[in-house]
C-alpha cells in the first residue's frame, strides 16, 4: 500500500498552489484527519479522509491514491473524491451572496458599487414601506 507526506499530496492535487503554503497550512492547524490536527510531515494512506479548513467552509477529501507527484487537472478525480457536505457550499453562497457586508480585515476602501449597494439599502425609501408607531403610549 502507498503512503505519501500530507503536505506533497495536498499540492500535487492541487488544493494549494504551492507544497509550501499547503506545510503552512499544516502547520497552522488548518488540515486535520478525523478531527486530529496533522503535521506537514504525515503520512496518508488511500480511504482516509481529510478536512481543509479554507475561509469560511471545510473541505473534506477522501484519499483514492497516495501520490506525491503532481498531477493535472482533469486526473485529479482518479487520486483523490470530493466528500464535502452540501451545509459547507450553503455557507460559501451565503458569504457570496453577503458579498460586502462581511468585507474582509485590510480589503481597503468599499469601490464605488459596495458604496451604492449600501446607500441603496439605508435610503429612507425603504424604510418608509415598513410602519413605525412611535406613540409614548408604548414606551
Amino acid at each position: 500500500m502507498s503512503e505519501a507526506r500530507i503536505d506533497k499530496w495536498l499540492w500535487a492535487v492541487r488544493i494549494f498552489k504551492t507544497r509550501t503554503i499547503a506545510a503552512e497550512a499544516c502547520k497552522k492547524g488548518r488540515v486535520s484527519i478525523n478531527g486530529a490536527y496533522v503535521k506537514p510531515s504525515r503520512m496518508i494512506k488511500p480511504d482516509e479522509i481529510i478536512q481543509v479548513k479554507k475561509s469560511p467552509i471545510t473541505y473534506s477529501f477522501k484519499v483514492i491514491q497516495a501520490i506525491e507527484k503532481r498531477v493535472g487537472p482533469k486526473l485529479v478525480a482518479d487520486v483523490m473524491e470530493n466528500v464535502t457536505t452540501p451545509d459547507q457550499y450553503e455557507i460559501l453562497e451565503m458569504n457570496k451572496i453577503s458579498g460586502f457586508i462581511d468585507r474582509a480585515r485590510g480589503t481597503g476602501r468599499p469601490t464605488k458599487k459596495d458604496r451604492r449597494s449600501m446607500e441603496d439599502f439605508t435610503t429612507t425609501e425603504y424604510f418608509e414601506d415598513l410602519e413605525w408607531d412611535l406613540s409614548e403610549e408604548d414606551a
